[in-house]
């Protein structure tokens, strides 16, 4: 009995020795945290969403056409970022003098105040259209560009209607 209990004893530290790791705790705590980060990741994503959508490339679908009625004047509207201000422009006419800045800078920054007294004069005379196309050049800041979008959606004061939310950005 003596010469079993001690193989017995030798195949226990045997086992310990060439055992194999039990990583079955530390997958389910992998697991976890994966779908933890990923939870989270999408519930603070919703957080930062704005709704703007990309100009579309190549030619137009067949088949679908959209005519807009002939008593209304086409606005195709138009606001691009640069060092010196805001460029307002539409399909027919540029706002402003050739050349110069609709809403230029005051010192060095920008006046998004008067950008959205042009949007709502702009609203005033275009009472259903939504869409603008926005640009910017490739310095310029990205608060800049959100600011900018900020005072063309919607009117600043005590109305806050929604000018134009339709926004496009678009590449310079």
């Amino acid at each position: 009995m003596a010469f079993y209990y001690s193989r017995r004893k030798l195949k226990v530290r045997e086992d310990e020795e060439t055992g194999e790791l039990n990583i079955v705790p530390y997958l389910d705590i992998l697991m976890n945290l994966i779908i933890f980060m990923l939870l989270s990741i999408t519930g603070l994503a919703s957080f930062g969403i704005l709704n703007v959508s990309a100009p579309a490339y190549g030619p137009a679908p067949t088949g679908v056409t959209q005519v807009a009625p002939a008593d209304e004047p086409k606005l195709t509207l138009s606001v691009l970022i640069s060092r010196k201000g805001h460029f307002v422009s539409s399909e027919s006419a540029i706002l402003g003098e050739q050349g110069e800045p609709t809403v230029p800078t005051k010192a060095g920054d920008y006046d998004y105040a008067a950008l959205n007294a042009w949007m709502v004069k702009i609203k005033s005379e275009f009472p259903k259209e939504t869409k603008v196309i926005v640009g910017a050049d490739g310095d310029i800041p990205y608060d800049v560009l959100i600011q900018t979008m900020d005072a063309i959606r919607e009117e600043q004061g005590a109305q806050r209607r929604l000018l134009f939310p339709d926004v496009t950005l678009a590449g310079t």
